[in-house]
C-alpha cells in the first residue's frame, strides 16, 4: 500500500516504513506528525483518487530530526555590465519515518 500526499507545497509519494525528507515542519524531534492531505490512495485491490483529497485518509509519522541540506551556490551576472552576485543556500529539511497509513 502506498500514498500520494501534499504537504509543504509538494507531493510525495510514501510507504509505511519508509524515511521522507520534508521541508522543515514546526514539529519537534521524536513527535508525530498526521498528514491529512492525502492526493492518493493505492493498494493491491483498487486506487482511490481524491477530489482534491482523499476522505477519512490520513497518514502518520515520527520525527526523526532536523538538519540542513548540502549549500548549493547561486550565482548571478549580468553580461558585459561588469555586474555578478554570489551567493550560498542551504535548505531547512526536516526528517520523517512513515509509521502508518489509515484509510476507513
Amino acid at each position: 500500500m502506498y500514498a500520494i500526499i501534499e504537504s509543504c507545497g509538494r507531493q510525495y509519494k510514501v510507504q509505511e516504513g519508509d524515511v521522507v525528507f520534508f521541508e522543515k515542519l514546526d514539529v519537534e524531534e521524536g513527535k508525530k506528525v498526521t498528514f491529512d492531505n492525502v492526493v492518493l490512495l493505492a493498494n493491491d485491490k483498487d486506487v482511490k483518487i481524491g477530489t482534491p483529497y482523499v476522505k477519512n485518509c490520513k497518514v502518520e509519522g515520527t520525527v526523526v530530526s532536523h538538519g540542513k541540506d548540502k549549500k548549493i551556490i547561486v550565482y548571478r551576472y549580468k553580461a558585459k555590465k561588469n555586474h555578478r552576485r554570489t551567493q550560498g543556500h542551504r535548505q531547512p529539511y526536516t526528517k520523517v519515518e512513515i509509521k502508518s497509513i489509515k484509510a476507513e
